[in-house]
């Protein structure tokens, strides 16, 4: 099958392109190399692809709408697996306009090319974001999603409606992903596991955005490609699936763990809870597990040991 991964990338895109080389599927990339995090991350994730085998690769925005034409008609691609966007919760804060622009019409753009060179399957990354405060628990599909807080939660509930209305009228199959904190090798360096680890190294304090109760669903990296290639391989009219661990953890839980994989403690620092930080996360996966075969394989204990280790091999040198 030929497969163009879009943010194939970042950190979670890169795994999943290996997966696909590793099949035997052709692959093409679409990245900006936006400086949202240091682009030579990124290069190097390019880098650890190639050594699995040949790929196309276009440094593109999503936003240029006339480029990803050019890129289609060139390639002509089997199914798209859309995971570019701006990620993060708190930095959308800041910037809601450049959100909106990737993250609802840059999937624009995508879904019209799929409406008009047919594709086999566009599976689009979404975020357990979308279900906001939601204070049932766990987070099902069936949710009624209702109170985003912020502005990248709330562009990715537009995404899966977008989603929604080219499955409808165009016969576009869709399938939408809401990931659950996913982390392992390669994770983004603003993000929990990484920074936490970071600093506990460097001996400096770790940010405890209120008093350490907040709950994630964390994700092991390989739970999530396994989820993703599922769903490429089996295409629905439209559908959408909660992939998370379904075991979330206390954030101070999540610290001591990290500790103890370090083997030194984290120099806590107690702020005020975070605008647009939902108080929990925690997937019901009956779903996925049903219509994807999806099972996490990777418990916390494990997933941390190993990004540890790669940690210390890649970045603490």
């Amino acid at each position: 099958m030929q497969v163009l991964v879009t943010g194939g990338a970042g950190f979670i895109g890169s795994h999943v392109c290996e997966a696909l080389l590793n099949r035997g599927d052709k692959l093409i990339i679409i990245d900006d190399l936006n400086d949202f995090y240091d682009p030579k991350i990124k290069q190097a994730n390019l880098e650890d692809i190639g050594k699995l085998g040949e790929y196309k690769f276009y440094q593109c925005d999503i936003r240029n709408s006339q480029e990803l034409k050019n890129i289609f008609l060139k390639e002509s691609p089997d199914s798209v697996i859309h995971l570019a966007a701006r990620a993060g919760v708190r930095p959308s804060l800041a910037a809601p306009l450049l959100y909106e622009e990737v993250n609802v019409i840059g999937t624009l753009h995508l879904l019209e090319l799929c409406r008009e060179m047919p594709v086999k399957n566009f599976v689009f990354a979404s975020s357990s974001s979308v279900y906001g405060i939601n204070s049932k628990l766990p987070f099902s599909e069936n949710d009624p999603i209702e109170r985003p807080i912020s502005p990248y939660a709330t562009t990715k509930r537009s995404g899966e409606l977008l989603a929604f209305n080219y499955s409808h009228l165009y016969n576009v199959p869709i399938t939408c992903l809401r990931f659950f904190t996913v982390y392992g090798p390669r994770q983004r360096p603003e993000m929990g596991i990484h920074k936490f680890t970071r600093k506990i190294f460097n001996n400096e304090f770790v940010e405890v955005y209120g008093d350490g109760a907040s709950k994630r669903d964390y994700t092991y990296i390989d739970d999530i490609v396994e989820g993703v290639i599922s769903a490429l391989d089996r295409p629905k009219p439209f559908a959408i699936y909660n992939l998370g661990d379904s075991a979330p953890i206390l954030l101070n839980e999540l610290l001591e763990v990290i500790e103890q994989v370090v083997g030194k403690k984290a120099l806590r620092k107690f702020l005020p809870d975070q605008p647009g930080d939902v108080p929990a996360t925690f997937a019901s996966i009956e779903l996925a597990r049903k219509e994807l075969d999806f099972q996490p394989k990777v418990p916390l204990k494990i997933g941390i040991e190993r990004f540890v280790k790669w940690y210390r091999e890649k970045i603490y040198t």
